[in-house]
């Protein structure tokens, strides 16, 4: 039977990178690329306001070709899924059967994603579907993946837990009803490090802002984005 030609759904955040990891470890799956929107008036990853020069550093550290999807600012939403269906074409066209998503429980979202695919030949995976997200939480962190926490939602969470680490103590300080994960949008994450890049990406907090009812703390990458330092932990 032929292997599953998977390219992921790329956030740059702990979940998308989690699933790389389950996936690799999958039987009949092999992942061929990630799949990035950046929004081209700021050069960012919508939400998790990652860098492009960080996005592009992460695929470099995973060994997969990145294929970028540009999408203006602001963004209405038949824009989007246009992009998003000559993106899928494409990828179609080079033999990609499958397109991943890191997604857990929310079911609008997941009903969203497979309409997209619908009749494109692409079919969709959800490889983190369904896990406890407090258990999962800790699995990550245990397992060597290191994020910060690139934007908060105020509503939600304390100002003060944005460019915060994603680790046991950043769990401790949730409020009670948050998720650990931050599937209900109350925070978004960059990876760093993890079992599912070769090496430790160099970066540095910048400013923290305020901006469209969300707090996003900046990361700057090293001068040298594309040099690697070593990782540690398991």
């Amino acid at each position: 039977m032929a292997r599953a030609r998977v390219v992921l759904s790329w956030s740059t955040g702990k979940d998308s990178a989690w699933a790389l990891h389950r996936l690799r470890a999958t039987d009949g799956v092999e992942v061929v690329g990630l799949l990035a929107t950046v929004n081209t008036r700021h050069g960012r990853v919508a939400m998790h306001a990652t860098r492009r020069a960080l996005l592009e550093a992460q695929a470099r550290a995973a060994g997969l070709p990145l294929h970028i999807v540009p999408l203006p600012w602001p963004c209405p939403n038949g824009t989007y899924e246009q992009a998003m269906r000559s993106a899928l074409a494409a990828l179609r066209a080079e033999g990609v059967t499958h397109l991943a998503f890191g997604d857990l429980f929310l079911e609008d979202v997941r009903a969203f994603r497979e309409g997209l695919l619908d009749g494109t030949g692409i079919a969709p995976l959800f490889p983190l579907w369904g896990a406890d997200t407090a258990r999962l939480a800790r699995e990550m962190i245990a397992a060597g993946v290191e994020a910060v926490v690139t934007c908060v939602d105020p509503r939600r969470l304390p100002r003060a837990l944005a460019g915060a680490r994603y680790d046991e103590g950043f769990l401790d300080r949730l409020p009670a009803g948050a998720d650990p994960c931050g599937e209900n949008g109350e925070f978004h994450t960059c990876v760093l490090a993890g079992p599912m890049l070769r090496g430790r990406i160099a970066a540095r907090p910048g400013p923290v802002v305020e901006r469209d009812g969300f707090v996003f703390a900046d990361l700057v990458p090293d001068p040298a984005p594309q040099a690697l330092a070593p990782a540690s932990g398991p």
